[in-house]
């Protein structure tokens, strides 16, 4: 049994434990409606704009078909 092997695979295993922590930490600070900018990690993700796909005015293209 290699001693350092294994306190290097803890020592891995520590830092994925800490970085679950806080991610787990992030999410429930996020809980409720907050007033002002949101934080610097929030805003990493992508924003989408527009209507979502495939909600187009469908009472116009039922007109077309009928006529």
């Amino acid at each position: 049994m290699d001693v350092t092997k294994i306190l290097a695979e803890l020592r891995q295993e520590k830092e994925q434990l800490e970085e679950a922590i806080i991610s787990l930490e992030r999410l429930a600070r996020g809980r409720g409606r907050r007033r002002g900018r949101p934080p610097a990690w929030l805003a990493e993700q992508p924003k989408r704009r527009g209507r979502p796909p495939g909600s187009k005015n469908k009472s116009t293209q039922a007109k077309a078909a009928s006529e």
